[in-house]
């Protein structure tokens, strides 16, 4: 990737910010209800009512409301919550962490079920292993990822309690770390009690979002595979006297692995929506736990911040997907 594109792509991705900052601003200002009615008093007078609304800007017109909120936010500082009565871009900072663990911990067990799935199907010469397998994962691809939530809970929370269902690390602990990534933290201090509590913590909701992606990767990777194995230098391994397993581990996964990442890419963006309710379900205090909320409080400057921080999320992935296409595909990296 040249320094032309990576400019290129850095321009569109401020563009892309901004609309998503102007859409979100204007129709959070024009969908019913009153933030200022929700968190004010029963006996608060119109007084301190206009008072509260001043103090929160929304007394003036959307574009200068918007003008004032773009230009803080240029900053760092999206306001302050109207729920909590805390600095929004702190709450954020503080809840983030803990879903690009859980997105991630759930993006590498999606990879190894996923391909691990997919090799396995395709190494039988026999059709029937592989058959009985692409219909249990068309069973995966039916059931979404809230459903296998509820499912674990029932399972391992209630009917054989083994797994804590709520929080992310027990809170008797004696931790302190410096960031809010506790599960890297404790590999660096090699904090194994704690690393094994906040894996235990996690292992259900990384669980329910990586099944309804593993599904999707083995579904793609088993095609691309099938594809792969039947051209002449996967042939011409075989011929030479490499194994099965050693021509598709060794020749064919990596040229199949191309058309496979982009969708993986495109699905992992999708997982961080999907954290929203599997966080609500486990109680897991991530930055979907807190969407949930700043929603029903109708928190303004909490929802303009998190919709903000999910949509740099997404373009930060979609460019680190097309970062790996370009390494892996050498006409691609060489052009």
């Amino acid at each position: 990737m040249t320094a032309v594109n990576l400019l290129t792509r850095l321009l569109a991705a401020a563009l892309t910010l901004f609309g998503v900052a102007v859409v979100t601003f204007a129709l959070l200002r024009v969908v019913p209800g009153d933030p200022i009615a929700m968190m004010i008093g029963p006996g608060a007078t119109k007084a301190d009512i206009a008072q509260l609304r001043a103090n929160y800007g929304l007394d003036r017109s959307i574009p200068v409301q918007f003008a004032i909120w773009l230009r803080h936010a240029a900053v760092g500082d999206f306001g302050t919550s109207i729920s909590m009565r805390q600095d929004v871009t702190h709450l954020i900072a503080t809840r983030l962490p803990a879903t690009i663990e859980l997105t991630a911990l759930a993006l590498v067990l999606a990879l190894i079920l996923g391909i691990g799935g997919a090799v396995a199907s395709v190494l039988p010469r026999r059709r029937w292993p592989g058959t009985a397998l692409e219909t249990g994962n068309g069973l995966l691809l039916a059931i979404p990822d809230f459903v296998w939530g509820l499912a674990f809970v029932l399972l391992f929370g209630v009917a054989f309690p083994v797994l804590p269902i709520s929080g992310r690390v027990d809170p008797s602990l004696p931790i302190h770390f410096a960031t809010g990534f506790v599960l890297v933290e404790s590999v660096l201090r090699l904090r194994f009690d704690i690393l094994g509590d906040v894996l235990a913590h996690m292992i259900m909701p990384a669980m329910a979002l990586a099944l309804p992606l593993a599904s999707v990767i083995l579904r793609s990777l088993r095609g691309a595979l099938e594809t792969e194995a039947r051209q002449d230098y996967a042939l011409l391994a075989r011929i030479r006297g490499r194994s099965r397993l050693q021509v598709v581990t060794g020749e064919v996964l990596r040229n199949a692995m191309v058309p496979t990442l982009a969708l993986t890419g495109v699905q992992f963006t999708f997982m961080f929506g999907g954290t929203v309710i599997v966080e609500r379900i486990f109680g897991y205090p991530g930055i979907g736990n807190l969407a949930i909320d700043a929603i029903i409080n109708r928190d303004l400057p909490l929802i303009q911040g998190l919709i903000l921080t999910f949509g740099a999320l997404f373009i930060v992935i979609n460019l680190c997907v097309e970062a790996c296409f370009v390494l892996l595909n050498p006409r691609l990296r060489h052009g």
